[in-house]
Formats: structure tokens, C-alpha cells, sequence
């Protein structure tokens, strides 16, 4: 079997319904903007797809397929996945591809993969699980009282965990942790995202409130750049570290996260910043051999596959993203995500696809 064709297919993603914002500092949810689908063809029929669905992405992979990815597949066998992984990495080295980029050709080959032999990818990588706990991962709300009033919703409505995108405050961030604790009980597991928003000082600060309040993990406070910083964090505060999110380089820099001592909960594992469904692997066997969790970042469906095959993961992120929370469609009444049953990885409902794409969008449930 040979790849014959590469093709690029915008697509509209909406707006969010209602917007919302993320900390200080950061722009909120997208406009309607133009999203892109990867899709990989052979000579015997069989295809995979991929969606990249961030502002821009259709003019950014359209050029990349032109200029770059389509002369290196042509031709290829898109059952060598480890041989096209590695020459994706080559290619950056030069082209210095976008982190979501580094993936898509990979998550593609495997939604080929699954396709073709009728299975559903989490099944493919191997399958440890079929179901998995949901935790809610909030937007930026506007005070203290309406995050309580989120939080209660969640809960209620079966998620078995809440993490917290907050302001970017230290002080303020610390007040609404130390009341979220406060306002749920010593039970509910409760984490922290920062999303960058902090020096080192701050970050300390805000971590040792973390760690009175015991949550459960303590994400990304600062830009990952420096692991030295977070290697002194994590010798300045008791709450564990989840590390490693957004740093180039997949499994090899989260390597120097582990070889440092930051990671002391463990890794981000994903298929859209950690070189996809290969790179998330590399990942969580190597946090695996030690002993540490790879948490699986976003809700997006290939990361649901993840899942369902990382044995050293403990949730399901799902974002709650309005006051009125509403729960995902992928997650129960009892607050669990059932491993999905289509072959491939599958596109998601909801966006603006053509004719041409409808067979790979996921079915409902």
C-alpha cells in the first residue's frame, strides 16, 4: 500500500456559545474562524484523517502541505509510522513546523490505520481501559462566588474533579483555591492551571497555598523554558507538579522534566503538543518507567483514545466553559468517558464539513 494523495479541507469552526475568557493577559475563546482537515489517501483505497482546529490552521497546514509534507508522503507506506515520525522531526529541524503541526500527519496514519482494519484506535495502541473518570476544567469566571457556584453544578452533575483556570493573581488565585477547598470538603480532588501566568516567586507563593489546601496537582504556573525554575519550585512547595505541557520536543523534553526532579506528579500527554498518537506514547511509557503519571491534555477526540490506552492516567479533561455548565456529551451521568466504538480516531460533531468528510465524523452515542 502506497499514499497517493495529501489533501487539505477547510472548515468553519464556530464560536463558542457563550465566549469565555482564560487568565489575565491571555485571549479568550476564538471568533468563527477557518479550521483545516488532513486527509491521507492510498492506492488501495484506505484513508485517515486529522483535524487541526486553531485560528489560522487552514492557511498554515495548506502551505505546509504544498511546500513540505505532501512531496515527503507521496509514495510512502502509511503503515511505517515510526519511519514518518522520525522524518517529521527531520523536517522541523529545518521548516521549525508549529508544535499542533508535528502530530497531524501521525494522528492521520493512525486513524488510516484503524480504519482499515476496523478498529477503534485505543484498541490498536493496545487498550487498558473502557471507561475513565471525567474532571471539570473551568474557563476564567469573573469572582470567587461564581466559581462556587460552577464547582456545585460540576459536582452535581457527576464530574469527580474540578481544576481551576484562574486570573493570573497570586494572591487573588490563592484566596479562590484556598475557598474552593474550603467551600467542597477535604474529598473532592481539586487542581490548578496557571496557564504560564507567573514568575518564580509568585509561583512559589501560590503553591504553597496549594499545598495547604491539598490539591492534587499543580500545572503550569510558569513558561517551560527554564526547568530549572520548576526544578526549584518543586523543592519549594509540597503540592506535586504536572509538568511539560507546551515545551517542544515531545517525550525528549519531558525527559529533562523527569531527569530534573520537576515532574513530581507527572507529564502532559497529548496528540497536539506532544508530537501526536506516537509522541503521547513515547510519553506515557516513559513517565511509566518512572512510576509517574501521564495526564492526558484536552478533550479533543484523539486525545479520548489516549485514554483509554495510557494505563498511567487518572481523568479525562472535559472544559467547562460557561456559568450554565452543561455536560460534555462524551461524559455521563456518573461522570465517566466511555471508550468510543467507531474504527479510526473519528472528527468531531459540530463543525462545518463538506460532503466529503461526513463519513469520518463520529456518531452519536
Amino acid at each position: 500500500m502506497k499514499i497517493t494523495h495529501v489533501e487539505v479541507h477547510r472548515i468553519e469552526v464556530p464560536a463558542a456559545d457563550p465566549p469565555f475568557s482564560w487568565r489575565d493577559g491571555l485571549s479568550g475563546s476564538a471568533p468563527v474562524g477557518d479550521g483545516a482537515v488532513l486527509r491521507i489517501g492510498t492506492d488501495e483505497g484506505a484513508e485517515g484523517v486529522a483535524l487541526f482546529a486553531r485560528p489560522g490552521a487552514y492557511v498554515t497546514l495548506r502551505e505546509l502541505v504544498d511546500r513540505v509534507f505532501r512531496e515527503e508522503l507521496v509514495g510512502a507506506d502509511p503503515f511505517q509510522r515510526e519511519w514518518l515520525w522520525h522524518r517529521v522531526w527531520e523536517l522541523d529541524r529545518i521548516h521549525e513546523l508549529p508544535l499542533p503541526a508535528l502530530g497531524l500527519i501521525d494522528t492521520a496514519l493512525w486513524d488510516l490505520a484503524g480504519r482499515y482494519h476496523d478498529q477503534p484506535v485505543w484498541r490498536l495502541l493496545g487498550g487498558y481501559r473502557e471507561s475513565i473518570p471525567a474532571y471539570a476544567s473551568t474557563s476564567t469566571f469573573s469572582s470567587i462566588a461564581e466559581f462556587l457556584d460552577v464547582a456545585d453544578q460540576c459536582l452535581e452533575l457527576g464530574y469527580h474533579g474540578i481544576k481551576l483556570h484562574a486570573w493570573g493573581d497570586a494572591r487573588r488565585d490563592a484566596e479562590l483555591c484556598l475557598a474552593l477547598r474550603d467551600h467542597v470538603g477535604p474529598s473532592v480532588p481539586l487542581m490548578y492551571d496557571g496557564s504560564a501566568g507567573f514568575d518564580l516567586p509568585d509561583a512559589i507563593r501560590l503553591g504553597r497555598a496549594l499545598s495547604e489546601a491539598d490539591y492534587l496537582w499543580y500545572e503550569e504556573p510558569m513558561r517551560e523554558f527554564s526547568i530549572t525554575a520548576y526544578e526549584r519550585l518543586a523543592s519549594a512547595v509540597d503540592v506535586p507538579l504536572l509538568v511539560a505541557e507546551t515545551s517542544d520536543g515531545a517525550h525528549m523534553n519531558s525527559a529533562d522534566f523527569i531527569r530534573s526532579g520537576a515532574a513530581t506528579f507527572g507529564v502532559r500527554a497529548s496528540t497536539t503538543l506532544r508530537g501526536g498518537v506516537t509522541g503521547a506514547m513515547r510519553t506515557a511509557h516513559l513517565a511509566d518507567a518512572y512510576r509517574l503519571r501521564a495526564e492526558v491534555h484536552g478533550s479533543d477526540i484523539p486525545n479520548h483514545h489516549l485514554c483509554m490506552a495510557i494505563s498511567n492516567t487518572t481523568y479525562y479533561e472535559s472544559l467547562v466553559t460557561s456559568a450554565k455548565v452543561v455536560r460534555e456529551r462524551h461524559v455521563d451521568a456518573q461522570g465517566l468517558v466511555h471508550a468510543p466504538t467507531g474504527p479510526g480516531i473519528a472528527l468531531p460533531l459540530g463543525l462545518g464539513y463538506g460532503s466529503e468528510l461526513q463519513s469520518y465524523v463520529e456518531q452519536p452515542r
